[in-house]
């Protein structure tokens, strides 16, 4: 079942010509579109479902630093500035708060991986904190596992996936952005080996600018113009609780459960690192670029297995053409079925580390679709063989996090401003043709 979300009107009329159209109705495009409508540019923004219906509401609602591949700190350093600011500047509340965030560990392998990761930290002025065993206790009042240390990052926070992409298509729109829901893009018109217009199932919007911000359905968007993507959709699963006793204020990680205090009093909760890949034709496609990940991610609980999504949905194969009906209309809304055993096993880690939540219950349960790249860095950058084509995608699970500065950094691309960061990590030339990819970042 679909995760609440705020629900928003769409704009009555689709514009003849943008100077941008944003494909995709997550944190990434809105942002995007806000940053773009801001600074003067007609945006039209279209999304085959909601805003926020895919994985910007179905994630745990970190805002973190906490642990990032050093490729991206600099631009979610950036973001959680923006977190911190945006509720003043649209005038609506994000559910941000800076409550920190917590890791704590009985592995002496992940605490010495996370030591590491704190003194390379350090160099980026991101200023987490290594924990003793007894501090570890100390932080979690309650707990009843036997930590042997953990690390801190007292700067990041949390907001709510249910409200903060609506909010900012709003903030977009009263910028001079039109958003357009139920409003697949099927595909894009070129004049001269450059991008013209797109082809949407609701007519057809001239631009010389499209930035594809497609989450797990960007691979076959690309695919349908010949652009390889190497892009591998993960299934999760995530839930939310009854209201109960506060046992952290912001967003903790133990062995057994992941969660999140919410603005309701529940907590969303999560298993870290547990996760299935789905054999699919795309899926076998890129399958050498993804073993790597799979073989350091299958020790966490990452597995793979066939299922429906090898016939359906968006790493199957598919035909179409900008006259008929797309898999994107097909599809409305990308809303896979929990497992309900992680749930189970969640609501039991999470009573057995704090006993004072017996009787907590799971209010409601979801699956995701995480767009993974092979090096879990995102891909925001231009398409270089098709010009005025732009991507925002393969988040890897870090999109809601770091989208504001994501966003910007998109539309700093697309209209050749100064970036907010170098873009040279994000480069999407990087997935195909073998270039350093560098490690396989932490999820």
């Amino acid at each position: 079942m679909s995760p609440p979300v705020d629900r928003i009107a769409s704009d009555p009329t689709l514009p003849a010509a943008a100077d941008v159209v944003v494909i995709g109705g997550g944190i990434i495009g809105v942002a995007a579109a806000y940053n773009l409508a801001r600074q003067g540019h007609s945006v039209a923004l279209v999304e085959k479902g909601y805003i926020a219906c895919e994985q910007s509401s179905r994630n745990w609602g970190w805002c973190r630093q906490q642990n990032r591949d050093e490729r991206e700190l600099p631009l979610v350093r950036h973001s959680l500035e923006m977190w911190g600011t945006l509720d003043a500047e649209i005038g609506a509340d994000l559910g941000f708060r800076r409550n920190g965030l917590l890791y704590v560990t009985e592995n002496p392998a992940e605490l010495a991986g996370w030591e590491a990761w704190v003194n390379m930290a350090r160099g980026h002025q991101v200023h987490s904190r290594l924990l003793t065993a007894e501090e570890a206790q100390a932080m979690t009042p309650g707990a009843t596992g036997r930590w042997i240390g953990g690390v801190h990052s007292p700067s990041d926070g949390r907001a709510e996936p249910a409200k903060a992409a609506p909010a900012l298509a709003e903030a977009a729109r009263r910028a001079g952005a039109t958003i357009h829901q139920a409003c697949a893009a099927r595909g894009l018109e070129t004049t001269g080996g450059a991008v013209s217009a797109v082809v949407t199932e609701k007519g057809r919007i001239r631009t010389g600018a499209v930035l594809c911000a497609g989450g797990a359905w960007a691979s076959m968007f690309c695919r349908h113009h010949g652009i390889t993507l190497p892009q591998a959709g993960v299934r999760s699963t995530a839930f939310y609780t009854t209201p109960a006793v506060e046992v952290t204020d912001g967003g903790l990680s133990m062995p057994g459960a992941v969660i999140r205090r919410r603005v309701d009093g529940g907590y969303t909760v999560a298993i870290r690192g547990r996760g299935r890949l789905e054999l699919t034709p795309q899926g076998l496609r890129y399958a050498r670029e993804f073993w790597p990940m799979f073989m350091k991610r299958r020790s966490a609980g990452l597995t793979i297995r066939l299922g429906r999504s090898f016939l359906e949905g968006p790493e199957a194969l598919a035909r179409w053409s900008a006259d008929s009906v797309s898999p994107f209309e097909k599809t409305r809304v990308l809303d896979p079925e929990p497992d309900m055993g992680v749930v189970r096993e969640g609501l039991r880690g999470l009573v057995q580390a704090y006993p004072q939540l017996a009787g907590i219950q799971a209010a409601e349960s979801w699956g995701g679709w995480i767009d993974c790249t092979p090096d879990a860095i995102p891909v925001i950058s231009p398409v270089e063989a098709l010009p005025g084509f732009f991507l925002a995608t393969g988040f890897s699970g870090h999109g809601f996090g770091i989208g504001p500065a994501a966003g910007r950094l998109a539309a700093d691309l697309v209209t050749g401003a100064a970036p907010l960061v170098d873009p040279h990590p994000f480069r999407y030339t990087r997935l195909v043709d073998g270039s350093d990819l560098g490690p396989v970042g932490p999820m």
